[in-house]
């Protein structure tokens, strides 16, 4: 009596394709979650080694082996460097200079960038080209004439001479004219032929449109010029007008060093930049995002 035979059942080809592709992608997805995290704790790991830094006495920053977590906190620093240091001036100072020359910034920037963009007048390509060779040198070689021109108008050690030079930077008119590019002619014809002036036009129609990129704007003028420390160092002598960069570079006397106290202003000093980012993000990464869409 022959045996039966037995056959065994192959599974097609596609859904063996299909459990490889599907394999792999978990793999990928799998990398990519582990580099996520991987960089998201090297990315985070300064920030809190300088917070727990700030909630330490001068014993427990040099304890070894180290500890991690304070415990208890010491908020000493914090007390320290808000009462027996101007740390309150140098960020009202720095608040004040970053905050107008945002402010004017945003408003000249846009206005040139649309002329530039929209405008036709004579010389216009090559003043932008001019313009755009400045971005190409380097701060340090118009410092010392830039301190002679504040001197010689006795604006050394005001307000003035930490808002004005900032203002000659011309990356933001370059951004806004690209903004300003991107928009339909129709627009500022129709505008025009309903008798709307050419500041209408600028200030009803454009404004509004290229908001995405005032923001992007502010936000990148307002960090420079809160981190910015070489030219306020030169053009203030006194404390009075110190801001913050220059303050916390001063904190550090002959000899020694409080790392603890350190830490505290800096984490301090991070608190406006927390807020404007913060502030602006739900605008700053939907319009970032409507932007690559567009593209």
């Amino acid at each position: 009596m022959a045996m039966p035979m037995t056959t065994h059942r192959r599974e097609p080809r596609g859904q063996d394709r299909h459990a490889r592709i599907g394999q792999a992608t978990r793999l990928e997805r799998s990398l990519t979650h582990l580099l996520l995290v991987v960089l998201a704790v090297l990315l985070v790991a300064p920030f809190f080694y300088v917070l727990t830094a700030s909630l330490k006495n001068e014993t427990a920053l040099f304890k070894y082996p180290p500890q991690w977590l304070p415990i208890p906190p010491y908020f000493g620093n914090f007390a320290d460097i808000l009462t027996n240091t101007g740390f309150l001036g140098w960020m009202l100072n720095t608040l004040i200079v970053a905050g107008s020359v945002t402010t004017l910034k945003i408003f000249l920037d846009s206005a040139a960038g649309y002329g530039f963009a929209k405008l036709d007048f004579t010389g216009r390509r090559l003043l932008f080209v001019a313009m755009v060779a400045l971005l190409m040198v380097p701060f340090g070689v118009i410092l010392i004439p830039l301190w002679s021109i504040v001197h010689a108008m006795g604006l050394l050690n005001t307000y003035w001479a930490l808002i004005l030079p900032p203002l000659a930077n011309p990356l933001g008119v370059f951004l806004m004219r690209q903004y300003v590019l991107a928009l339909p002619a129709d627009l500022e014809n129709a505008a025009r032929l309903d008798g709307v002036s050419e500041f209408g036009v600028y200030f009803r129609i454009v404004l509004p449109l290229i908001r995405p990129g005032l923001v992007v704007l502010a936000v990148v003028i307002f960090t420079d010029q809160y981190m910015s420390f070489l030219w306020p160092y030169f053009a203030t002598t006194g404390t009075d007008l110190q801001v913050l960069t220059v303050g916390l570079a001063g904190l550090r006397s002959w000899g020694q060093v409080n790392y603890g106290l350190w830490s505290a202003a800096s984490v301090l000093a991070l608190i406006p930049i927390g807020v404007v980012f913060f502030a602006l993000q739900r605008q700053f990464t939907t319009n970032s995002l409507a932007g690559a869409l567009k593209q």
